[in-house]
Order: structure tokens, then sequence, then C-alpha cells
């Protein structure tokens, strides 16, 4: 096919006209958005960008299970069957002269109490010293007074010695006991009651001696099994839930409330004024009305959570496998945007100008890059992540990140050979890595040379490739393409647009026949398949052939368009999302539907077809608006003006962990699964978990998908992320970071070191 030249449209000259300005994201905001909203004074209010803390996670294994945790100086102890265990460097050795099992330890009074059967040992800061070879079970401050108490009695410590202060013994087997309420309280299993004068319970309106410790409520079970005070609530826990005593009330806390996990085992009060809950399944963090869940191998060793131990902003969660190490540290998302960047650079996820995913390698035991299916695609995030970047910042790096991707995606489409045809990936012959063997529909994945005969590319290419060049490509031109880029970047973009039309609205691979997933032709919504397809194929194509109009400027383009209004191609565009049956409602269509519509809504100047196309995205982002996925919520805010919950978009991508391995997690065993209100979710599915609680994603990810992961066999590229977040910054819905830090600003280089692929070692790219 003979190039043509496409002079610039007057959209783009007045663009780059203005380009000086675009420090300022409210006024580039109003330079591009859709022709209904241009002069619209209805602009995001900026999300601030404060310090949060950002939790970090590691795991000591340990030889046998963890009954009890605590800190005394620097020092971490934990108990066992066998006896006292201190961590050193990372390993655990025995603490001799401490009899086993030590199954609780107290820090009070200003000592640790490690606390056997029998035994109880106090260690001042210095060494351990026996106190007392009884079967205490407790320990705790009251006053000035520091108590202990065994299964029946109440004692006084005093130094190293202790002495029995109840009378007659208790009617239960006391567990725990606590100061609350200016009072002393025991618990036992189910029992809870008052301590005073030397006796146990209290007097009833009868004057019968009573032991329940509360006027009104009911314990949800009698499997109560730690207890814990934090300001004026008493919290037991229980396989039901929480307990909660406050006055003479007993409530309960439990699934209905968004307690994910109400099989609890162990309390610890946190840094800030939180309740971390030890479960049979995982660890949960209360903090204000959130419920943060940590479970499955990104935290923990094992699930099943024996004791809880907090010092300063690190939790210790003792474990059946061992120690996790739950810590919190001060991160802005300027900050982390920038521990994204460099981690991509240290593990080795850039080959070549595209973004990939690592795999483990179970030959080399390493971690290698993986040829896939959508690199293109993908890729197509980072870059328009930094031109975003590049849009904000004017970062001269940000410039040549966008613009060596740019050079990546036109060499997907040059390597083939073929006019407009973009492959789904390159393979260097000989390059460690892995190369997709599967294709499309469950084929073969289809490989072929390149003229060189140095590199393969991967064909069957489909429509996801196409999406991801229009959408990253046109805001490339818009944000940071200079000089010839911007003629390149037109140029490729109405190939590939002329490459369909000239095909009949195909994609003709190597062998002349349409590939598994490139079909746009009226042929093709006769059949079953396409009938259930249309609705996103035609949104697809209206919005590359109108793109490549605006942006081409040849008259073949407007002429093709016309041609789609023709054939009825905008009215199948309002049925774009499939809602039935909710199992074959496909979650990764999502992505492709937006992208289409960026340019669709942004470009279409006609208020017919513009009324037509807001119907589609308003009915499309309805399916989705419960999965809080930050992108998508920029992109239909922008595109509509109208507020998409931007602070749930920010909490999103402060969810998100620093380690971006998937590792295998599970939620659907959770007591909180519901949807929230004013929320529907018709693809099935109940909420939307976190990051933190599920994995690092791409934004063709499910956020409702309860169970996943690989194992920590895979590491994701934070493309999506920083996509999200550059956008946002970029048009105003996340406020710069106002700290002086220059680190927690992001500008100053963090470490991110982790075991990642080996540098690309192939031939260099054409």
């Amino acid at each position: 096919m003979k190039k043509t030249r496409l002079q610039p449209p007057l959209v783009l000259l007045a663009f780059v006209l203005l380009f000086a300005d675009r420090d300022s994201p409210a006024a580039d905001s109003r330079i591009t958005r859709p022709a209904s909203l241009r002069g619209s004074t209805n602009l995001p209010v900026a999300q601030a960008d404060p310090i949060y803390l950002q939790e970090t996670g590691r795991k000591i294994p340990a030889a046998e299970p963890l009954l009890a945790i605590g800190i005394q100086g620097s020092n971490v102890y934990a108990g066992t069957s066998r006896g006292l265990l201190l961590l050193a460097a990372d390993r655990w050795a025995d603490v001799p002269g401490i009899p086993g099992p030590i199954r609780r330890i107290v820090k009070a009074g200003g000592s640790l109490w490690a606390i056997g059967s029998p035994g109880l040992s106090r260690n001042d800061g210095k060494e351990w010293t026996p106190v007392s070879r009884e079967a205490f079970v407790d320990v705790t401050v009251h006053g000035d007074r520091l108590l202990a108490a065994t299964a029946r009695q109440v004692w006084r410590v005093q130094g190293n010695t202790v002495e029995p202060i109840s009378r007659p013994d208790a009617r239960f087997d006391i567990t725990h006991v606590l100061s609350h309420q200016d009072s002393v309280y025991l618990h036992g299993h189910g029992r809870l009651t008052v301590f005073a004068g030397g006796g146990f319970g209290a007097r009833d309106v009868y004057d019968s001696l009573v032991d329940q410790g509360w006027d009104w409520g009911t314990m949800p079970s009698t499997a109560t099994r730690d207890a814990l005070v934090i300001g004026p609530v008493l919290y037991l826990a229980s396989d039901r839930g929480l307990v909660l005593h406050r006055g003479m009330s007993l409530t309960t806390l439990a699934g209905s409330q968004g307690l994910p996990i109400e099989d609890t085992a162990c309390l610890a009060e946190g840094f800030d004024g939180d309740l971390w809950i030890g479960t049979r399944q995982g660890a949960v963090r209360r903090t204000g009305s959130e419920f943060h869940y940590f479970a499955g191998q990104r935290w923990l060793p094992d699930d099943r959570v024996n004791a809880i131990a907090v010092d300063g902003r690190d939790v210790y969660l003792a474990t059946d496998g061992g120690l996790g190490v739950i810590g919190y540290v001060p991160f802005t998302l300027s900050r982390k945007a920038a521990y994204y960047e460099q981690q991509i650079e240290e593990w080795g996820q850039k080959r070549m100008g595209l973004v990939q995913k690592l795999e483990w390698d179970d030959a080399l035991h390493e971690f290698v890059r993986e040829a896939g299916d959508n690199d293109g695609g993908y890729s197509g995030s980072y870059l328009a992540a930094q031109s975003y970047r590049f849009a904000v910042t004017r970062d001269p790096a940000a410039r040549r990140e966008a613009t060596n991707t740019f050079h990546a995606l036109r060499w997907l489409e040059s390597a083939t050979g073929i006019p407009g045809f973009p492959a789904r990936s390159i393979w260097a012959k000989g390059e460690i890595g892995h190369k997709s063997t599967g294709g499309s529909g469950g084929y073969p994945a289809e490989w072929h040379d390149t003229a060189d005969g140095k590199f393969e590319w991967k064909g069957d290419t489909s429509s996801d490739e196409l999406c991801s060049h229009f959408y990253s490509i046109a805001l490339f031109i818009e944000l940071a393409a200079e000089g010839p880029e911007i003629e390149q970047a037109r140029t490729h973009l109405a190939r590939i647009a002329s490459h369909v039309i000239e095909h009949e609205w195909q994609l003709v691979d190597l062998d002349g026949k349409a590939t598994r997933w490139g079909r746009w032709d009226p042929e093709y919504f006769k059949t079953d398949e396409g009938k259930y397809d249309r609705g996103l194929q035609c949104l697809e194509l209206l919005s590359f052939i109108k793109t490549a109009s605006v942006l081409g400027g040849d008259p073949r383009f407007a002429a093709a368009y016309g041609k789609l209004i023709g054939l009825g191609y905008p009215q199948h565009t309002l049925r774009e999302s499939n809602t039935f049956p909710p199992e074959n409602v496909l979650h990764f269509l999502d992505e492709l539907a937006f992208w289409s519509y960026w340019n669709l809504l942004r470009y279409e100047d006609d208020p017919e077809l513009r009324a037509l196309y807001r119907r589609s995205l308003e009915r499309t982002y309805e399916m989705i608006r419960v999965e809080q996925q930050p992108w998508f919520n920029f992109v239909y805010s922008f595109l509509t003006g109208n507020e998409s919950e931007a602070d749930l978009s920010v909490k999103h991508l402060r969810d998100w962990p620093l380690d971006l391995r998937s590792w295998s997690y599970r939620n659907s065993h959770r007591a909180d699964l519901r949807s929230p209100a004013g929320y529907v979710a018709p693809k099935g599915g109940t909420r939307a978990f976190p990051a933190r609680e599920t994995e690092p994603m791409r934004w063709d990810h499910w956020t409702l998908q309860a169970d996943g992961g690989s194992g920590g066999r895979d590491v994701v590229e934070p493309s999506a992320w920083l996509l999200a977040y550059w956008m946002g910054r970029y048009h105003g819905y996340i406020a710069p970071p106002q700290v002086l830090d220059t680190a927690l600003a992001g500008q100053a280089p963090v470490e991110t070191k982790r075991p990642g692929a080996r540098p690309y070692a192939g031939p260099p790219r054409h």
C-alpha cells in the first residue's frame, strides 16, 4: 500500500499551539474534553495525595507452629509447644531454661511475661527469670497493681513473687484477666465477670450472686477465645464474630457489619488505635470503619493465626507455619509511581521497547519474560501512562520512555510485512524467556519469521491489539509526540485503518484469511457468535475509523465512517455490553470498550451520534461501576462530566501492594460478601476486592474475582497503575503531593531489589 502524507487536523494544530500551558492539568483537561463538555465548569475536585501508610510484608518460616509472640526491645520471642524461641537474623533459636509449652506472651508493667504449662517467667529487657511454677494463664496491670490469674484464682505480682488475693475459687476456668472501666474483669470460655473485694461476680436485683458482667445482650457463642480492652470497649474473640462489651451491654460484630472472617481467635491493639484480629483464615485489621484482610501467600506463612504482637508500625503474626510481619511505611501515590517505574527497570520487565510480565522458569530457577498474546496491547498502557506523565511533569525521561514504546508498537506492524497488520508480540530467536504456545480460541500460537530471520512475530492478531494502538498512540500524539513522531504516529494509525477498510472490515493475516477475533463485517454479525459480539465490535470499528478520520485527514476515512453509519453500526453500540447470562459476560472486554469510547466520544461532534454513544457508555459503565477501578472511573468522568467516585479510585491505587508478584489468594469463604449499597453486580460476584487482598492487575482484570493468583510465579507489570495515576494527575482527579521530603514526593530513587529477569541480550529492534 502506498503511504500517504496526511495533513494535521485543526484540532491537533490548536493543541500544539497550546502545548506550552500543559503543566496545568486543569487547563490541559479542557483542551481535550469532548465537544459537548467544552467550556463546562464541572471540573473534578482533585483528591489530595497526603502521606499514607503503605503495607509491606515478609515471612519467616518456622519448623513448628508458633503459639505466642512478643517483643521486648529489639528482641522477638515466640512460644511453641516445646518452649520459647528467639528470632535472630530471621532464624529461630531456643531460649534455654523456659519450660514449654508457651501458649501466651504478654507485655505488662514494662516486662515481657512468658506463660507456660506450668510456669511464669519474666523478662525485664536483660534476661529471663522464672517467677512461679504455678499454671498461670494471664498477666495485666490494674491501676498501680500487677495482677495475674490461674484457672481459678487471681494473684498479685510483686517483683518476682506472687500471692493469691481471691477467695473462694472462681466458678469457671479463667483464661484472661483485664482492667476495664476501673474494674477487674475475668474472662473464661463464654463467660465474663468482675473481680472485686477479693470475690468473683456481683449481685443482681434479687441479691443473688451472678457472674454475668453485663445486663443487655447475649454471647453469640460459648467459644470465646481471647479478650482485649481498647478504650471503652472490651473485645472478645469468638467463632461467630467479635463480642463488644461496652457499658453493661454486649453487641456482636460479624460479617454483616463488614468483618471478613467470623471465626476469630486472637486480638491485639494496633499502633494507631486500630484493632488486629487473628482468625483461623488469616488476619484482619479494623481501622475506623474499614476492614483490611491479610491472608494467603502474599502475607502469611500459614492462614491459622495464633497470636499477634505490635511493635511500632510493625505487626507480628504467629501462625502454624511461622511468622508473618506486616510493616507500614510512609508513602504518597507519587512515591509509589516512582517505585513502580524503578521496579520495571530493576526486574527486567522491559524488552525492545515492550513492557512485559514475568514468569517463573522451573528449569532455570529464575524469572523470565513472557512473549505472550497481547504484548503490544499491554505495552500500549505504558505508552499512554508515559505520555500523561510527560504532560504533567515535563520530565525528559517520561518522553523518552513514551517514544521508545511508540516505536516498539510501530515495529510490531512493520515486522509482519503486511501493511496495517500489527503482530501480537515479537520473539528474538535464541533469547531466554517463554514464547507463548497458545493462540486464540484454543488454537496453537501462530509464529512467523521476520524477513531477516532474526525474529518471529505472533500472528492471528485480535481486535484487542488494535484498540490499544488507537487509544495509546492518539494520546501520544496529543501529549508527548514531537517533530517527525507526530507524522509517524498518524501514518501508523492510518495504515491500520486502511487495512481494515480495504479488507472489508476484517483484519487479514498472512494466510489471506481474517483472524479469529479480527472481524467487524456485516456477514460476521449474521452468525450466532457475531450477534453476541456486534455491540463491542461496532463500537471498536467506529472508534478506529473516526480516529483515523480526525487524526489522519484523508477523506477516505470520513467516507468509510459514513458507510458504517449507513450500515447501522452506531445503533448496535447501544448493546455494547452483554448482560446475560452472568457467567458468559466477559469482564476483560470492558477494557477494549473503554479504549474505544475514549476516542469515539472525544472526536464525535454530531449531537445525535454523541447522544447515542453516550447512552451506550452510560449502560456499560453501570455494568462495571461496582468494580471501583480507577481507570474506568476517570475515563467515564472525563467523557461525561459526571462525578465518578474519585475518592474510591485513589483508595484503590493506595491499596496496591509494592510486591507485584501474583500470589495465590482466596476470598470466596468470607463473611462480608455482599454488594455495597447503591451498587449492582450484574456480572455475578458480590463486591470489589482491593489489590491488597487479591493481586496487582491489568485493567482487564475483574476486581470481583474472589479467588485466583499463580502462587507467586508471575510478576505483573504496573503499567495499568501508572496509567490510572498519571491520567488522574493530568485531568485533575489527583493532586500533586504536598510534601517537602523529596523521597515521599517521588523525586528520589527508591530500592525495589528483587529477583527479576536477566537483561535482554538478543538482537536490537529494527
